[in-house]
């Protein structure tokens, strides 16, 4: 059996945008498989007292230094969302909704794109419900998933059991029970699997 990765992230992380337009490389090269894990780093921020870096204005400062690094480091197309800081709950569901059935791959790539790369105010229903629409997906169904008890408890457990292992922020990492935070640390990530 091949090494996996879990990848833990919110779609509101910039950060976590990097890291998920570097995993395709990343697993291909390790030929490691790629387990998805949606959190909802609000919630993450609040059980264990961590805060936004856009909370920090030194920090704010220098995570879009980073951000502009990685991106040229990387090739990765990237532009900041005017709209940030977004409620990500809607769309955290989301991601729980079409990973338990539907086209989640399609459904990470359009959000994370709305947010980063064509950035659209997703607090707004009807921003949201065009980003939707844009990539294929019938906002009135993605309502009537994300209201389901099972998503909203799945999410739930998914953000108490990432703090309960130690996670403090996004995105992160975990491979054969060992955690990596930042996607500046997947060069790490990568030594692990091949080790």
């Amino acid at each position: 059996m091949s090494q996996q990765v879990e990848f833990l992230f919110d779609f509101g992380s910039p950060m976590s945008y990097l890291a998920y337009c570097r995993l395709p490389g990343l697993a291909e090269r390790t030929g490691a498989g790629i387990i998805w894990t949606p959190m909802l780093l609000g919630g993450v921020f609040k059980a264990t007292g961590n805060r936004s870096p856009g909370e920090v204005p030194a920090k704010g400062a220098y995570m879009q230094l980073e951000i502009a690094r990685a991106c040229r480091r990387h090739d990765i197309a990237f532009n900041r969302n005017p709209h940030f800081p977004v409620n990500t709950l809607q769309i955290m569901r989301g991601a729980v909704a079409y990973q338990m059935q539907g086209d989640f791959t399609g459904y990470v790539k359009c959000m994370f794109e709305s947010m980063w790369l064509s950035p659209r105010n997703l607090n707004e229903p009807d921003e949201l419900a065009a980003a939707l629409q844009g990539g294929g997906f019938d906002p009135n169904d993605f309502l009537e998933r994300i209201g389901r008890q099972e998503v909203k408890d799945r999410l739930i457990a998914n953000t108490e059991g990432a703090v309960a292992r130690g996670v403090f922020g996004a995105p992160t990492f975990f491979v054969d029970g060992e955690m990596f935070f930042g996607q500046d640390r997947l060069p790490e990530v990568e030594e692990e699997l091949a080790a």
